[in-house]
């Protein structure tokens, strides 16, 4: 017998005990594909900055982009695991909107501020938040055996 939780994404697709992927679960998996997406592209482009750019400590500007590398293949994983229904990614995915919110609130203060970057990190990280822990995701995601 197959274990169920190692079958291919699309496995399950033809599975009638398998429940019908709900909108929620479909809006949250977008949203942290494009937080993903954006990640990879910070990513990218601090790696740049480092190769093309003489930085004031070469150890931090390296320790930050292998950071943003990490978070880039924490969200990617994420995404990953939701679009599959895995009960785990869940619970990545709202401590990853946590974390998100705590940068938000750095925005809108401080010398310098950014509110417009604080409300483009607060909305998603609220909206993926209240998806993540929402009945319908999390029924979509529970395990049944």
């Amino acid at each position: 017998m197959r274990d169920p939780q190692n079958l291919p994404a699309d496995a399950h697709a033809t599975d009638p005990d398998r429940p019908a992927r709900p909108a929620l679960l479909v809006v949250l998996t977008v949203i942290l594909a494009l937080e993903a997406a954006l990640v990879v592209g910070v990513a990218g482009w601090l790696l740049i900055e480092l190769l093309t750019q003489k930085p004031q400590s070469y150890p931090s500007a390296v320790a930050i982009v292998v950071l943003v590398f990490l978070a880039a293949a924490w969200l990617i994983a994420t995404v990953v695991g939701v679009a599959r229904r895995r009960p785990w990614a869940r619970a990545s995915a709202v401590t990853i909107q946590i974390l998100q919110l705590a940068v938000a609130v750095g925005c809108f203060q401080g010398l310098y501020a950014r509110p417009d970057l604080g409300w483009a990190l607060l909305v998603p990280a609220l909206v993926a938040g209240v998806l993540a822990v929402s009945p319908a995701v999390v029924r979509t995601s529970r395990t049944t055996h």
